[in-house]
């Protein structure tokens, strides 16, 4: 069963109906034990990550989250799920992570380059780019370079190691988009609104 983490934030019933279309046995929930038992976890998410974390925190998740990336079971965070695996984002404040990865999430600069009609790029990101592949990752597997994908961000990790560097996008700037050590995968966009490239992503997690 896999597990689809409940901390009040987040695309939840988008990523469980993406599942449940490829077939897999899926569970929304903010019971620790629960996600305990899971065989995979999707820590999933949308909105601010100070509010995420405090979030976690109250529904009593932090430490069992930490538990299944450490026991070594197939584990994905999805846009605001990838940014809490990092030591702090930078979002409204300074916030502190769950420090599964070394490494700051940071807004896109102030000042972004034009498009093509000579128009600021705009913050949030809101839309589809392309995937620049860096190295393969199992959740990658039979995904091409350049494959389009789904954003809904205004922020991004800066990981301290780039060997966990999966794939990275660009919007004004080149920035980490799928990141992925061991049996831990994360995305900036969404696959569960990436039409087919996302759901064989989903299909490679669910198959681990």
């Amino acid at each position: 069963m896999i597990a689809i983490i409940d901390y009040g934030m987040g695309n939840l019933r988008s990523v469980e109906k993406a599942l449940q279309h490829l077939g897999y046995e899926c569970k929304i929930t903010r019971d620790p034990l629960e996600v305990a038992r899971a065989d995979k976890v999707i820590l999933p998410g949308v909105g601010a990550f100070g509010a995420a974390m405090a979030n976690l925190q109250a529904a009593g998740l932090i430490e069992v989250t930490k538990d299944a990336v450490a026991s070594g079971k197939p584990f994905l965070g999805i846009c605001l799920g990838l940014q809490l695996l990092f030591t702090e984002s930078e979002e409204m404040g300074r916030h502190e992570g769950l420090g599964i990865f070394a490494g700051k999430v940071v807004r896109f600069p102030e000042a972004m380059p034009l498009d093509v009609q000579g128009l600021p790029l705009r913050v949030p990101h809101i839309g589809w780019n392309s995937l620049n592949l860096k190295r393969p990752a199992p959740v990658l597997r039979d995904v091409p370079d350049g494959a389009r994908v789904y954003f809904v961000h205004s922020y991004f990790p800066v990981p301290e190691d780039p060997d966990i560097i999966a794939a990275t996008s660009e919007h004004g700037v080149e920035f980490t988009c799928v990141v992925w050590k061991d049996n831990v995968c994360a995305t900036q966009f969404h696959p569960e609104k990436s039409g087919a490239v996302g759901l064989q992503m989903l299909k490679n997690f669910a198959e681990q």
